[in-house]
């Protein structure tokens, strides 16, 4: 059966309905998944008036639950009434209450299982008070992690570059780096990285905060104070972290390309040469129970209604949306049931595992017999 991708359509004066519509008709999309529009029909019928004599024939497979989403069709559940006011690029209440509609009808199916993936359309940050990350971070967190509990990654290809601040405030995000923050960080990216994305050893290389790493502390000492101890202790823990490289040459001089991600210490620090290095990236969240993509771009409230936004991004993050769907049930699978083993010393006093085979018995765990050993494993 193919997976249910729920997609929130976002700001209604935004360009959110035109990526989706557009990205949809890429045939290959349905061979992959059921895509469901979160959103509004007639909404959507006034996005398609914009869109040109090719889009004019669309018709919407209306449906009240997810469950009734058909294949090969485009699936949609109206959050929102009829008779909402369309705006064309420009910010409202009334859009801002849609889009956190169409979010939480979404949200309320995930945890369901109706659903099985979130691909959600840009929205103003007002609508939820700060952004999708942290809203969403609030809805499908993970207790055993600390600093919010998701991690914001931008993701085209092999680069991705992950934040330690998401939506801070320049003046503020120093205080926002810690050690503590920085470990935590690093930790929820490798977890993705192997997770989500099949990497093994993930290597990851971590930015200063200040110029030239902080010039042996002329120009700040958070370098040697906060982010080199961070690192270390990642180092201790099995994590392949570097750094910290100054930010200013980094991606520059190519250096990015030797590593699977990049953790950069603030928002603009990482997303403008990401963003400069490719726009049809994908954000995604790491560290959330579920999987949620979305493009890398805003509302677009200058080019809605035009016909001029790009739907690459938006079609991306629907195809990268299976894949870490796939890569997680698959590496789920794989480490779900791992072979025990014990480390003993050889004749030499060199450390080796045996595997091991063992049950439970009315006198409680005991080794039945050893398997063979694998030296040097």
């Amino acid at each position: 059966m193919k997976p249910i991708v729920a997609i929130t359509a976002g700001d209604t004066n935004g360009v959110g309905y035109e990526v989706i519509i557009k990205a949809l008709l890429n045939g290959y999309v349905f061979e992959i998944m059921r895509p469901v529009v979160y959103g509004n029909a007639a909404v959507a019928k006034q996005h398609i008036q914009t869109l040109g004599e090719d889009y004019r024939n669309i018709t919407w497979n209306i449906i009240d639950a997810p469950e009734q989403a058909k294949d090969g069709r485009l699936n949609l559940i109206s959050c929102y009434t009829d008779n909402l006011p369309v705006t064309m690029g420009t910010a409202t209440a009334e859009a801002n209450k849609a889009a956190k509609a169409s979010l939480e009808r979404a949200c309320r199916d995930l945890k369901a299982g109706k659903v099985q993936a979130l691909v959600t359309a840009p929205i103003n940050k007002e609508a939820l008070y700060g952004g999708h990350t942290e809203w969403l971070a609030e809805q499908f967190k993970v207790e055993s992690l600390e600093f919010n509990d998701s991690l914001m990654m931008l993701c085209a290809g092999n680069l991705r570059v992950a934040l330690v601040c998401n939506h801070v405030a320049l003046a503020d995000v120093p205080a926002h780096i810690s050690e503590e923050r920085i470990l935590a960080k690093l930790t929820l990216l490798n977890r993705s990285l192997k997770r989500d994305f099949g990497l093994e050893k993930p290597h990851i290389a971590v930015l200063a905060l200040n110029p030239h790493a902080g010039d042996a502390g002329l120009l700040g000492k958070e370098e040697e104070t906060i982010i080199m101890p961070a690192i270390a202790k990642a180092n201790e823990q099995g994590i392949w972290a570097f750094g910290p490289y100054a930010a200013d040459g980094f991606f520059g001089s190519g250096r990015f390309t030797h590593f699977d991600a990049v953790l950069a210490m603030y928002h603009d620090q990482g997303l403008i040469p990401f963003k400069t290095l490719d726009m049809t990236g994908v954000n995604y969240t790491a560290g959330l129970s579920i999987v949620r993509t979305s493009p890398d771009h805003g509302t677009g409230y200058d080019i809605a209604g035009k016909n001029q936004a790009d739907e690459r991004s938006m079609r991306n993050a629907l195809f990268m949306a299976i894949d870490v769907l796939r890569q997680r049930e698959e590496y789920d699978a794989l480490t779900a049931n791992p072979l025990p083993f014990i480390v003993r010393g050889d004749r030499e006093g060199k450390p080796r595992r045996e595997f091991i085979d063992f049950k439970t018995t009315t006198g409680g765990n005991r080794f039945d017999r050893p398997a063979e050993s694998k030296e040097n494993e």
